[in-house]
């Protein structure tokens, strides 16, 4: 098996991961490739992204805006990208989405008004939806049930390899908050042409007719499994994700009173950590259940929310920035192999609606959390935060376990995930 750029850039972590991907399909191989390629731009312009709105003149919640249009054009057009995956298929679907971004990221960089910025973020979240949409579409068709907490392991951390390296880049920011955009949109394009040039090979394209009948949405909202990683999946994107991305940069320039490098070594902490930790998170979710694993990350979470305004130091922001990449780790895994055991082959609007909850969070939290922010101060924005963690967790404790263990022969057919109510 040939070695991806992402496994080069994990350094010491490189035996580790190319053992992972060991036994995996090709188009998950393919898949951290260009996954890696996209995370390294998104970890170069993230941390920038609310410090540049705040350059036009706006306040905090009107930074988190920002971040909350991407996340809002995902949320209203998830339901429209599963057509048009299965009328032009995953692999054009997933280039495409990743080029609309990459040129919307140019334009932004060009932003001379904060509206500019605002529409073109919202013009790239529906090239993301038809990235994340057309992945997830792969990875859930390709890959058994026993393998897919390391698939998504896999998935996951090349996200993070790329994170870790996109804010040692995305320290030109310091000389200009312009430049991260461009090169977010130079590291899309290339991860763009390894979507069309590695899968263009791929097998699962020519199986679209052989496919089995999509599970309809309804049957899947009554099946408690599905409904707790619809909830975790909500909580992580709005706290872990969202309210973390918008408010911790403007939390460590005002509150800490810290410059703009402290804000990316606070991000690279969590890439590093949950970098650490996805590929033992995708094996003990594999080996002992879905559950666990989410329980673990909500909590600790909640733990990494309170600690920031109750230690509001160096050491504090750096402890609670772990214990966020630690339940970063834990929301990327668990929640999707649970919808994936549910779903099986047959996503199609069911895998939709599962973006869909994340993006929602990822809508509201952002714009709740600098609202509150600048409302009530950054304590009370953090303790929300805090509550929203660990709401999903009497839903994820109830739920039934669905792991499907690994066959006992080489060719003993897997069973196909029950959709039982339970």
């Amino acid at each position: 098996m040939s070695r991806s750029p992402a496994v080069e850039a994990g350094g010491a972590r490189h035996g580790r991961f190319r053992s992972a991907l060991d036994g995996l399909p090709t188009e998950v191989r393919a898949l951290v490739v260009v996954a890696f390629m996209v995370a390294l731009g998104y970890g170069i312009v993230a941390p920038a992204i609310p410090l540049f709105a705040r350059q036009f003149g706006v306040g905090k919640a009107a930074a988190g805006a920002v971040i909350s249009a991407f996340a809002l054009m995902r949320l209203l057009t998830a339901p429209f990208v599963g057509r048009l995956v299965n009328g032009f298929g995953e692999r054009v679907m997933l280039a495409t989405g990743i080029i609309v971004v990459a040129v919307s990221s140019l334009l932004a960089g060009f932003a001379q008004a904060y509206w500019q910025l605002l529409v073109l973020r919202g013009i790239g979240g529906v090239g993301s939806i038809m990235f994340s949409v057309s992945a997830a579409s792969i990875l859930i068709r390709v890959t058994p049930s026993h393998l897919r907490g390391r698939a998504q392991g896999a998935w996951a951390g090349s996200f993070l390899l790329g994170m870790i390296a996109g804010p040692a880049v995305g320290t030109v920011a310091t000389f200009s908050l312009r430049a991260p955009f461009f090169l977010y949109a130079g590291t899309l394009v290339v991860a763009g042409t390894l979507a069309l040039s590695t899968l263009r090979h791929s097998q699962f394209g020519t199986k679209l007719a052989q496919r089995e009948p999509a599970l309809p949405l309804r049957a899947a909202l009554h099946n408690r499994a599905y409904v707790a990683a619809l909830a975790a999946s909500f909580a992580g994107d709005w706290a872990v994700v969202g309210a973390r991305t918008a408010i911790v940069p403007q939390f460590v320039t005002d509150r800490l009173e810290l410059g703009a490098g402290w804000v990316y070594a606070a991000f690279l902490v969590v890439s590093i950590v949950s970098g650490a930790l996805l590929l033992p998170f995708g094996r003990v979710a594999d080996s002992r259940g879905r559950r666990p694993v989410m329980i673990v990350g909500l909590l600790i979470g909640a733990i990494g929310f309170v600690l920031l305004p109750t230690v509001p130091t160096v050491v504090g922001l750096l402890v609670a920035m772990a214990m966020l990449g630690v339940a970063g780790a834990a929301d990327s895994v668990a929640p999707g192999a649970l919808m994936g055991d549910v779903v099986g082959g047959r996503g199609g609007t069911v895998v939709a609606v599962f973006q869909m909850s994340g993006d929602l969070g990822a809508v509201i939290g952002p714009v709740a959390a600098g609202w509150i922010a600048d409302g009530f101060g950054y304590p009370a924005t953090f303790l929300m935060s805090a509550a929203v963690s660990i709401a999903p967790l009497p839903l994820v404790a109830r739920a039934p376990e669905t792991l499907i263990p690994a066959p006992t022969a080489p060719h003993t057919p897997l069973p196909t995930p029950s959709t039982d109510v339970s």
